[in-house]
């Protein structure tokens, strides 16, 4: 993952102004928060989460595919 400088603000700063974690968001799409100068949390817009999770079904499913295509005589044995 690319972490734009722009992007990261401390945690207390992001504890005392959470509408500029917002802005933040809304703008560069992301905001990282640092806890002790390190990235710590990552603050994504929830359409781009659920965007996300669907990315890791649809790699879930190519594995599956390989798997089965690799292993298909196993497969075939077994379902006997």
């Amino acid at each position: 993952m690319l972490i734009n400088t722009e992007q990261m603000i401390s945690m207390s700063e992001a504890n005392q102004n959470f509408s500029r974690v917002a802005r933040m968001v809304d703008q560069e799409g992301q905001a990282i928060i640092l806890k002790n100068n390190v990235p710590r949390y990552l603050v994504i817009e929830f359409s781009q989460a659920e965007q996300e999770q669907t990315a890791s079904d649809e790699d879930v499913r190519e594995i599956s595919r390989r798997l089965i295509a690799r292993n298909r005589a196993a497969y075939e044995e077994l379902a006997k």
